[in-house]
């Protein structure tokens, strides 16, 4: 149903671990789903599928629909896949492409997205393929990390990346995430032709229970694409147990500083 562009799909997940320990990200998306007007009838793009705990979800709200649950990571939609097909069949297509090249060959009637859009480097391109995308009166409702998400964090492992042994790995490298603002991220949606737009910042502090669940989580949920430029296992374990160290002591311990953006636009009939 649609044309893969191309393009290197980018980095790999370890998508098992990810569908163990992103509870917080479900639990988002949730209410995120909340907000998405559905009859029941529809074709849904899920954009950013990642292993498909939300895609289930979003299913079960659409027992005479279908979804379209698109992922760039080949690891995510082969779990996806296991997780959805045996209960929902043909109901649920899977398609590997990068969300900022997406080509459909049929619009949907919305799209719903969480915890993806801060992954894609250009949001006014992103925004413009997501619009032809979508049918006349089609909605786009979503979630992404945005504005300070994570500050200390960031911080942090910045410090790490321009020190030793770390530095010649990272040097002049931009990142992996773009974390824009409300305001600028509702001027980019209604450049893109989208009217109705409502954006808005959430903080969603997160606290994780232990300093092993911590680390996993820092290596398959937040910093795997750093891990990836690292060639030895052993500068990769360095660099999430340093950061697992520091956040030890934090007042609470293995808090994460998230915010949210929330966003949401209508294609005009």
């Amino acid at each position: 149903m649609a044309d893969e562009t191309g393009t290197d799909p980018g980095r790999e997940w370890d998508a098992r671990t990810y569908h163990r320990v992103a509870n917080p990200h479900v639990t988002w998306g949730q209410r995120v789903l909340a907000r998405l007007p559905l009859r029941g009838d529809e074709t849904v793009l899920d954009a950013g599928c990642g292993t498909g705990r939300l895609t289930a979800e979003l299913l079960e709200r659409l027992p005479r629909g279908r979804v379209v649950a698109v992922d760039r990571s080949a690891n995510m939609l082969e779990t996806a896949r296991v997780h959805l097909s045996p209960r929902f069949g043909d109901r649920v297509t899977f398609v590997q492409a990068d969300l900022q090249n997406l080509r459909l060959d049929d619009p949907v009637d919305h799209i719903f997205s969480t915890a993806a859009f801060h992954w894609v480097p250009d949001h006014p391109r992103l925004f413009g393929g997501l619009f032809r995308a979508l049918v006349p009166r089609g909605w786009l409702v979503a979630q992404c990390g945005g504005g300070p998400n994570i500050a200390r964090l960031r911080e942090r492992a910045g410090a790490l990346m321009a020190a030793p042994p770390f530095m010649p790995y990272f040097r002049d490298w931009p990142g992996p995430w773009t974390f824009a603002d409300a305001p600028t991220t509702a001027e980019r949606l209604r450049a893109a032709g989208f009217v109705a737009v409502e954006t808005g910042l959430e903080a969603a502090p997160t606290v994780l229970p232990n300093a092993t669940e911590y680390k996993d989580f820092l290596a398959s949920v937040v910093f795997g694409a750093h891990l990836d430029r690292l060639p030895d296992p052993d500068l990769r374990e360095r660099f999430v147990a340093t950061l697992t160290d520091q956040a030890a002591g934090d007042d609470p311990p293995f808090a994460l500083d998230y915010w949210r953006l929330n966003l949401q636009g209508q294609r005009p009939a």
